[in-house]
């Protein structure tokens, strides 16, 4: 997950943001139990920043696994 994403997001860096975002979503999603609080909102986070950088970069937005 990324520690700050802001107005001022570079979108040259969003291809290789977007991947490890995406990969590291999937993978939590593999092992974590969504009933838990904390893994919840970590999810909820790490699929806001996705939907940050495709609506700041103009990306079509890809479906994201629930």
């Amino acid at each position: 997950m990324l520690d700050q994403l802001e107005s001022n997001y570079d979108c040259a860096n969003a291809g290789s943001d977007l991947h490890s975002l995406k990969q590291e979503l999937e993978q939590f999603q593999g092992q974590a139990d969504s009933s838990d609080k904390e893994q919840e909102e970590h999810r909820n986070r790490l699929e806001n920043q996705i939907r940050f950088i495709e609506n700041k970069c103009s990306i079509p937005s890809e479906h994201i696994p629930q």
